[in-house]
């Protein structure tokens, strides 16, 4: 079995459903890969058959159909309780094991998912860079110099290099959000309360919530469903379902261009111009609106009195355990020590953050609000240069979403530069997150596009380089004829490789096979294609056309003529 780079539950149910993979098989790849990418600081507890292999025996007991993740690996943020396995926050000193899931992780269990080790973050989930922890910094998944995201940054990479199939993470100031965006991902953050937190480390417990990572919306929706129940023993669980009423009427946009930051900058604002061009073509409508409120709402959560509910909860670790908190992280957390604000400043902004919920819900009822997740980046030794400043960065359009008690989702939205992804996070009212999933949906749709494409070679299955079409997370769809007016050719070389070349008037039919080709890996799988070979557009036998290889005209006359074959396969049967 050849594994794709990028595993999601469709692609492993329908493997598992005909017989040609196994949850262990799944499982001792992961491993591999992990082992493989050990040094980009992804894991705590790293995936290991001695915690799997419960799991994987329980799967014996449960009905494929009936437990919707059957076999499905995920990560866990290791602030998030998993029974058995240390949950440490990021600090050696403060590790405990604990003897029950957390609410979450235990819903996905009974579905039949297993959860296969805990990763890195920014301790205390303090920080949104991935550097602040003592289990070494996280490496970006697509270029190792930059930063990862945090504070869920061993989450978001361990999906965006192929070790799970999604990760749970946790969001209080954009944690959710943030890594989804530097490593190509989707970020998914509900509405507080509509999962429960039992079982997580607080960082500032009245505005935390779980939240997902995974390659796809529909990835991260399947978790949503499973994990979205009321828990009776969380006292912030609430009781929310997404099928509201109403749907989406406006798209709202800052009105004046978003500020980007960091080496990158210019990209990331080209990137954003050309997520906005496609949002004005969606059909919705587009408005621009003031964004200053949320501004306002960001600055509530580190510029006032909103840091001391971190001081909360583990101010007595830190004072207990000196030496035993990462500097920057102490740093953040004694900005809320008891001597920095009184009660009275805690009500004052208490009183400034609900005026600015009334003016939210009173802007985007009916709508979702876009911003860029990120408007920049940094690389490691950036940030280790600037750490405070370089972080505050990192939250300018994402710290206001839980204190004004919205959902938000980041969202891949193309490309900033050579693997540098962009993200737009779209935000809704709490009571209205389904018009978040509508406007979600609708943007991603081209995102995960595949069209037809035809092969006729060594892509095929069974030769040397159907591993190139399965990494780059194509399809297998069906045989196929090509209409009567090609040449094919044996191209000289090593290895030796047919092309196609169409003719005016004559021709032959070969034998060829279409697969599902995301228009996401389109590009860098065109640059894998040596001359005389390239893309193009390839006639079938019934007329239609798809795209596939095809061969310059010139190759005929340095080839060896094999037409007559009528296809690839069929060289191999006369050999």
């Amino acid at each position: 079995m050849t594994f794709p780079k990028e595993l999601t539950i469709q692609w492993l149910k329908e493997n598992y459903e005909n017989g040609r993979l196994t949850p262990r098989e799944v499982m001792k790849e992961i491993i591999q890969r992990s082992g493989r990418d050990e040094e980009m600081n992804i894991w705590i507890t790293p995936p290991d058959f001695e915690h799997i292999e419960g799991y994987l025996t329980n799967l014996d007991t449960l009905d494929p159909v009936e437990a919707p993740l059957w076999g499905i690996p995920f990560a866990v943020k290791d602030n998030i309780d998993v029974a058995g396995i240390p949950t440490t926050a990021g600090s050696v000193d403060y590790t405990y094991t604990p003897e029950e899931h957390s609410g979450v992780v235990a819903e996905l269990v009974k579905a039949g998912a297993v959860p296969i080790g805990k990763t890195n973050l920014d301790q205390f989930a303090t920080g949104l860079v991935g550097t602040r922890s003592p289990f070494g910094e996280a490496h970006n998944a697509l270029r190792p110099e930059l930063i990862s995201g945090g504070s869920s940054s061993g989450s978001a990479v361990a999906v965006a290099r192929g070790q799970a199939v999604f990760s749970l993470g946790t969001d209080t100031a954009g944690s959710g959000r943030v890594p989804a965006a530097l490593n190509n991902l989707v970020g998914y953050k509900p509405s507080l309360g509509a999962w429960s937190k039992r079982g997580v480390v607080p960082a500032c417990e009245s505005i935390d919530t779980i939240s997902v990572f995974a390659h796809s919306l529909d990835d991260a929706l399947t978790v949503d469903t499973q994990v979205r129940v009321r828990d009776e023993r969380d006292p912030w669980s609430k009781d929310f379902s997404k099928a509201a009423e109403g749907s989406l009427q406006t798209f709202c946009l800052p009105k004046e261009t978003p500020a980007f930051y960091g080496s990158y900058a210019a990209d990331y604002q080209k990137a954003w111009e050309k997520a906005v061009e496609k949002i004005e073509r969606l059909g919705v409508p587009v408005a621009y609106v003031d964004t200053e409120l949320f501004e306002k709402a960001a600055e509530i959560l580190y510029g006032g009195p909103w840091i001391a509910e971190r001081w909360s909860a583990v101010g007595s670790f830190v004072e207990d355990n000196p030496g035993a908190v990462h500097p920057v992280t102490e740093q953040v957390l004694r900005s809320g020590a008891p001597d920095q604000y009184d009660a009275a400043a805690l009500f004052d902004a208490m009183h400034q953050l609900q005026a600015l919920k009334l003016e939210a819900e009173k802007l985007i009822k009916d709508a979702v609000l876009v911003m860029p997740t990120c408007g920049g980046t940094w690389t490691r030794e950036q940030v280790r240069e600037n750490p405070v400043e370089a972080n505050s960065d990192m939250g300018r359009y994402t710290n206001h979403c839980n204190l004004l008690d919205m959902a938000g989702v980041s969202v891949p939205a193309g490309w900033a530069g050579e693997d540098l992804p962009f993200g737009l996070t779209l935000f809704s009212l709490a009571e209205q997150e389904h018009l978040m999933v509508e406007a979600a949906e609708l943007f991603t749709s081209s995102y995960g596009e595949t069209i037809p494409f035809a092969v006729c070679g060594l892509h095929m299955r069974g030769y040397p380089l159907e591993t190139q079409m399965i990494e780059a997370g194509a399809v297998f769809v069906k045989e196929e004829k090509t209409a009567a007016r090609y040449q094919l050719v044996k191209l000289p070389g090593e290895p030796e490789k047919p092309g196609m070349i169409k003719q005016l008037h004559s021709g032959t039919s070969v034998e060829v096979e279409i697969w599902d080709m995301p228009l996401r890996s389109l590009g860098a799988f065109t640059t894998s294609i040596p001359a005389p070979l390239g893309l193009g557009k390839v006639e079938l036998e019934d007329g239609s056309e798809v795209s596939g290889f095809i061969c310059e005209g010139y190759a005929g006359d340095i080839a060896e003529d094999i037409s007559e074959l009528g296809g690839w396969r069929n060289l191999q049967t006369v050999k």
